[in-house]
């Protein structure tokens, strides 16, 4: 398993508009193939900080994603709602096992 996990901070009067554009990745994101894993965490302390869990069968099928159509709009439309750039830290997923 593929994962990538992406850190974003958003600025406050953006905050309903990145929830909104999210969700729409999100659902479109969960009905690819190769995803087995694709949450919108939001942290408890500070609802302007985000987490993405995303986690594909292979790197092929995460570099794939980042070529849809559902992605790249989500990219375009919240890139200027964060208050600081999005930082996205790939994992290789031990367990569970497939």
């Amino acid at each position: 398993m593929y994962t990538t996990i992406v850190y974003v901070q958003v600025k406050p009067e953006h905050l309903e508009a990145f929830i909104e554009a999210s969700s729409a990745n999100h659902q479109a994101s969960i009905q690819e193939s190769g995803n087995r894993r694709f949450d919108v965490l939001q942290q408890a302390d500070d609802p302007c900080r985000f987490v993405l869990y995303e986690a594909y069968v292979s790197e092929a099928d995460a570099k794939a994603h980042k070529e849809t159509a559902h992605y790249q709009t989500w990219r375009d439309t919240v890139a200027e709602m964060m208050a600081a750039p999005r930082q996205g830290v790939l994992h290789n997923g031990l367990l569970p096992a497939e």
